[in-house]
């Protein structure tokens, strides 16, 4: 797409298959705070978004006050939308409530048994009846800011799906 910062993402990071939970953490926080926009614009902030949020340590990021929130919303290093930096401490909450290394098996119990690659962009969806249950998966354990769609860029960029067309060198 002519952008470095954004070809290295593609090349070397987005769907390659992540079991770490931090990973894991970091990408369902950085696709939600994406809602709404490009990727590239998240892309840029990673840097600060990993400052604001103590580098994704869901500990830290759990216990984050009320105060810290404010101030995260004249950080001009991540996106200041109060309900996006308020999600990710709730969802650093929600997954301390999991069991060691629950996370990385509840989002991986939605790999599906078949993906057939895409041949074009247009044969990727934004959605599949797997990020649909995902999501609400995700909702009844109380994460937010986690809709289908997020869900489904979620599956993407870990690897739980690979949709690299046929024809991509990263595939």
């Amino acid at each position: 797409m002519g952008d470095p910062l954004y070809e290295a993402y593609h090349d070397r990071e987005w769907g390659v298959p992540s079991h770490d939970d931090r990973a894991l953490f970091e990408l369902l926080c950085l696709e939600g705070a994406q809602a709404g926009l490009a990727w590239i614009t998240i892309l840029r902030k990673r840097e600060g978004y990993r400052a604001a949020f103590h580098g994704f340590d869901v500990e830290r990021v759990a216990a984050m006050s009320d105060a810290e929130l404010d101030e995260r919303m004249g950080d001009p290093g991540i996106v200041r939308n109060r309900l996006k930096i308020n999600a990710t401490i709730n969802n650093a909450r929600a997954l301390l409530e999991l069991d060691d290394g629950e996370f990385t098996e509840l989002l991986w119990s939605f790999k599906p048994a078949k993906h057939k690659a895409p041949r074009t962009l247009g044969d990727v969806p934004a959605t599949t009846p797997e990020s649909v249950a995902m999501s609400k998966a995700l909702k009844k354990k109380g994460f937010v800011f986690v809709g289908p769609t997020t869900a489904y860029a979620l599956m993407q960029a870990t690897g739980i799906v690979n949709d690299h067309l046929k024809t991509c060198i990263a595939r």
